[in-house]
């Protein structure tokens, strides 16, 4: 039997156990059951003395590791099987998305606000970018225990007074570093478009910004998941995306592979968000948004529940970007809408089936899609939004399909 503690922002809440034939179980600490502020781990790891066990713990503790093809990769790189998220999670599961960390069972207890980081140079900091693709997350690095999910190359940071480091130890990043994909050339530029057009049109998203790392651009993203106080002080806030909220394995994050519906996902704002209504609204935009940007990939882990003040609330959005850009990927929706097979047409009589699949007034959403169009078209003439990526000529590429599609949608409506 092999042991590994879990905490939250420094808290033991519980043990993950892996028997001699690889089962997972986690059971959470009495102490933590008994405390009057106990919250779980996930929706999907309820308060109860009782252990979850196997296919009932797995979902969450997997959806924490990197996708496939990284994951492959530090498996290679730190000798352990690529199925076995046990060692996986041994080894890199130190910082992570969320306030949860898992450590040795014979390891300290996590030291609430280290602060221990490696700062890197220019020089450094291209080095290490050069790397991540051969080397996702740094892992074996001396003091690092990083994990993201995902499967693009990105590096969580720790950027204060513009100074970029490596967090060691316990000490929570503030930033997830993401440099642009040789064999996706453009993207850096297509998503900064994408995440500053959703903040000019009132969507809840996290900063972003473009950096060159020698001449790779990346984008870096503000972590939504840290706060930082006026001391410089950096605290971790948990969050878990839908995957793990609903009891999916990351393998299944996609609906053509048996992941998550729109309406398991508006049904788990309906059950477990603080504000439902304004939650569900506020999805429902992501999600109209999506569609007008054309981006075919939003799957169910790529919307999260973050835990904040005793609420639990919709994540800002993230990862939005407009797959329609390379004609070589995929089409079918991520999660499709009524039967829509192609996120190239999505129709009025689409939005009207999946509004009664998933129990949403068809009025309502009507008027959330004719209120977005009109917002893009008019954030699409914002200087902002044109001008806060590098790659200017793939930018206005993809804000003419924006537009295009933004039009479309409104026309297809008025015939409707």
């Amino acid at each position: 039997m092999k042991r590994l503690t879990v905490h939250l922002n420094g808290e033991q809440v519980g043990t993950l156990d892996q028997d001699d034939s690889g089962l997972l179980e986690f059971r959470y600490a009495q102490q933590w059951l008994g405390r009057p502020n106990a919250m779980p781990l996930s929706r999907s790891l309820p308060l109860q003395s009782e252990s979850f066990r196997g296919k009932h713990a797995r979902p969450f503790f997997a959806g924490i590791l990197p996708d496939e093809g990284p994951r492959q990769q530090i498996a290679a790189i730190l000798g352990i099987s690529e199925r076995n998220d046990f060692a996986m999670l041994e080894r890199i599961g130190g910082e992570c998305a969320g306030a949860v960390s898992l450590l040795p069972e014979d390891s300290p207890p996590p030291t609430v606000g280290e602060r221990r980081v490696r700062e890197l140079s220019e020089k450094e900091l291209e080095e290490i970018v050069a790397e991540l693709p051969r080397h996702p997350l740094l892992a074996g690095h001396e003091g690092l225990r990083l994990s993201l999910a995902g499967a693009q190359s990105k590096l969580p940071v720790l950027i204060l007074d513009a100074v970029v480091a490596l967090p060691l130890g316990n000490t929570p990043s503030t930033h997830i570093i993401k440099p642009e994909p040789d064999h996706f050339p453009g993207l850096v530029a297509v998503e900064v478009l994408c995440m500053t057009l959703a903040k000019t049109i009132g969507l809840n998203v996290p900063s972003v910004s473009v950096r060159l790392a020698g001449d790779k651009p990346c984008i870096v993203v503000q972590r939504y998941d840290r706060t930082i106080d006026e001391d410089g002080s950096v605290t971790r806030v948990h969050q878990e995306d839908f995957c793990q909220a609903l009891g999916f394995p990351p393998e299944r994050k996609y609906q053509q592979e048996g992941g998550p519906l729109l309406r398991d996902c508006i049904g788990l704002l309906r059950d477990w968000s603080t504000i439902a209504a304004l939650d569900i609204r506020d999805f429902l935009d992501g999600l109209i948004f999506n569609v007008l940007i054309g981006n075919a990939d939003a799957h169910g882990k790529n919307y999260s529940i973050l835990y904040h003040k005793g609420n639990r609330r919709l994540a800002p959005l993230y990862d939005l970007v407009c797959t329609l850009a390379w004609p070589e990927l995929s089409k079918t929706p991520a999660m499709k809408i009524g039967k829509s097979e192609s996120i190239e047409r999505i129709t009025p009589e689409h939005w009207q089936k999946m509004a009664k699949e998933a129990s949403v007034g068809w009025p309502m959403l009507r008027e959330r899609i004719e209120l977005l169009c009109g917002k893009t078209h008019d954030g699409l003439r914002n200087e902002t939004v044109l001008s806060a990526p590098t790659d200017v000529a793939m930018a206005q590429r993809v804000a003419d399909i924006i537009n295009k599609r933004a039009s479309w949608l409104l026309e297809s409506l008025s015939r409707a």
